[in-house]
């Protein structure tokens, strides 16, 4: 069989290729050629039509080497053969000085472009917040951050993780938006080394975040953080406020200790499971908590008692006509919704929702208040709930334990899990304890349309839907993908019986609320954000933090949803301050309302926080108030 000719293109293509691949010297000789084959041709054509070279053929191939030369920066000389060497030869020494000078300067500057690009040069900033980790709260904390420094000359936030500095820079400009004053900073590296963690100027920082990675080992990464940022900072006398989360108790305790005695210690997990069984209970709790935490809207401040210490705590409800007092704090120790008749210390500070610190200015508001209006009527008590719960996940069991700690006798749980997600044993352990809370296991794949259609989904008082856990090797946002499934078929349920459900989900990414197919008033918790925004919250004001452990706990004070019927009569067009005096009556504190009216409407839904005392509104029995009170 002949064999085909190789075309003299290919050949001559290979053998180039094979020349440049015996390294440097094989190419600096086809550079050389190049030029030279450019160079020469062209100093000639300019020799020879320069009419003011001699015509003779050695001058003219005189004017030719010196066109040459000076081209190349060769010298050019003429003369003797020596001359023309030792000039050929001092342009040779000086191209090869400026080109290695040229090469050491570009590989310095290389070098110190990757390493900027790395993120391993430190940070020289003072007061600045310094974030550890990356997880699925650092956009959330990072935008907070941002929205509280927008009124400082001088802020800056500084991302320190084990993460390429390109890639955390693109997402913070891609999903914060325009920083504002405040410079944003990443450096890259693992959080547990010491000596890395000096990278974000630790010592000279406001406040350290450390957030928590959703991995197996999340926690134990945590505290090994924490541990190194103590390591670090072990000469400094000075030493900033640390703010941490973790996702299981077990581990707060070691984060706490690693913190040290100024540190906060979050639980992911229980206080994300404390939050779904709240908006269960109380449909569109979720937005108020949304309300409160952001920087965006009113927040909670610290101001002193001024005028109102030695009177009860009962008239300094109606004492702020732009804010709503909510507690105390005495002695470092909060005191949310205190009786009315609490006497206020000189030494206290009150506990109120405002805009900002300014905005808290006495003025009083009784004369705003409807005694007509006011509803006499006892409040309708608690009844036996029935909830669906959908789906098992590592919190779960959690969310069991904040139904039962509430629950009313005869309140049931049905729930509903995938073959091999949980068995028995694990969901029903307090079958065989005395509480009034009775659970039903049943077994089936939530995505799948015959499920859902057995399960009589109306007939339930709240449906709580759960994904699962993420699977190592997924992306972040993996356990919103069934989620996403079993609420659309919870919609056609909805639109074949013409009923709304009261859905609360928990999804993991923020970025898929635009995706849930419920109401747009539903509880969509999602998980990250909430955890972030009282991450941030805390890193700002690191004196409320008990006030929002007494806020989230299980046993305090919360957030409540009551109809407006409790306070008001309905179809009466009276002042806030009115209802601001009948919840005072039943030791509550009011701090806003939610409007039936506005239920669809977004950004906020109806919700209206912290309105001033002198609004006036016609009440409806499907309005809502919102309060600080206990179950």
């Amino acid at each position: 069989m002949a064999h085909r000719r190789t075309p003299l293109g290919d050949r001559a293509r290979y053998w180039f290729d094979s020349t440049l691949a015996r390294g440097a010297a094989a190419l600096v000789g086809w550079l050389a050629l190049l030029c030279l084959a450019v160079v020469v041709p062209s100093s000639a054509v300019m020799a020879w039509t320069d009419p003011d070279v001699p015509a003779s053929l050695p001058e003219r191939l005189s004017q030719v080497w010196r066109l040459t030369g000076e081209a190349l920066r060769l010298g050019g000389a003429t003369g003797t053969p020596l001359r023309v060497v030792v000039s050929v030869l001092l342009a040779l020494v000086t191209l090869l000085y400026v080109s290695t000078l040229v090469g050491l300067i570009t590989t310095a500057l290389t070098d110190r472009l990757t390493a900027l690009r790395r993120g391993r040069s430190t940070v020289l900033e003072t007061g600045h917040a310094v974030v550890l980790g990356w997880s699925e709260q650092v956009l959330t904390v990072v935008g907070e951050l941002v929205v509280a420094n927008a009124r400082r000359r001088r802020a800056a936030v500084a991302v320190l993780a084990d993460r390429d500095k390109t890639l955390m820079e693109e997402a913070l400009r891609g999903k914060v938006g325009p920083p504002g004053r405040t410079r944003l900073i990443c450096r890259s590296g693992p959080t547990t080394d010491p000596a890395v963690l000096l990278l974000g100027s630790p010592s000279t920082a406001g406040v350290v975040l450390v957030l928590p990675q959703d991995d197996p080992d999340a926690d134990a990464e945590v505290v090994k953080t924490l541990l190194a940022l103590r390591a670090a900072l072990a000469d400094q006398v000075r030493r900033p406020p640390v703010v941490a989360a973790v996702r299981d108790d077990r581990y707060r305790l070691a984060a706490g200790l690693a913190a040290g005695p100024d540190g906060v210690v979050l639980e992911c997990d229980a206080l994300t499971a404390r939050l779904v069984v709240q908006a269960a209970r109380r449909p569109g709790l979720s937005l108020v908590h949304r309300e409160l935490l952001d920087f965006a809207g009113d927040e909670f401040h610290l101001v002193p008692p001024s005028a109102l210490a030695d009177r009860p705590f009962g008239d300094a409800l109606l004492s702020f006509p732009a804010s709503s007092v909510v507690g105390l704090v005495r002695a470092g120790v909060p005191l949310l919704n205190p009786p009315p008749l609490t006497p206020i210390d000189r030494h206290d500070r009150l506990v109120v929702i405002s805009r900002d610190a300014d905005s808290v200015r006495p003025g009083d508001c009784a004369d705003l208040v409807e005694e007509s209006a006011v509803a006499s009527g006892p409040a309708a008590p608690p009844q036996a709930e029935r909830i669906l719960l959908l789906g098992w996940n590592r919190r779960a069991p959690l969310v069991l334990d904040q139904l039962r700690r509430g629950a009313r006798p005869g309140s049931a749980v049905d729930v509903v899990v995938d073959h091999g997600e949980a068995e028995s044993p694990e969901i029903l352990p307090a079958a065989a304890r005395d509480d009034p809370l009775r659970l039903t296991l049943h077994h089936g794949d939530i995505t799948m349309p015959d499920t859902l259609a057995s399960l009589d989904v109306h007939a339930y008082d709240s449906v709580i839907v759960l994904g699962r856990d993420r699977v190592a090797g997924q992306p972040p946002d993996a356990p919103d993908h069934r989620t996403l499934i079993t609420l659309l078929l919870l919609r056609r349920l909805e639109e074949a019986a013409g009923r709304e459900l009261p859905v609360v989900t928990e999804l993991v990414d923020d970025r898929n609320r635009a995706l849930v197919p419920v109401g747009p008033g539903a509880d969509v918790i999602i998980s990250g954000k909430l955890i972030g925004l009282l991450m941030a919250q805390i890193s700002q004001y690191r004196h409320l933090a008990p006030v929002f452990e007494e806020l989230f706990s299980a046993e305090g004070a919360g957030v409540q949803l009551r109809p407006a019927s409790d306070y008001v009569l309905p179809g009466r067009d009276t002042a806030f301050a009115t209802v601001v005096a009948s919840a005072r009556r039943r030791d509550e504190c009011a701090i806003g309302y939610r409007s039936h009216h506005d239920v669809r409407t977004p950004p906020d839904f109806g919700v209206r926080i912290n309105p001033p005392k002198s609004e006036r509104r016609r009440w409806t029995s499907e309005d809502q108030v919102i309060v600080i009170g206990s179950e």
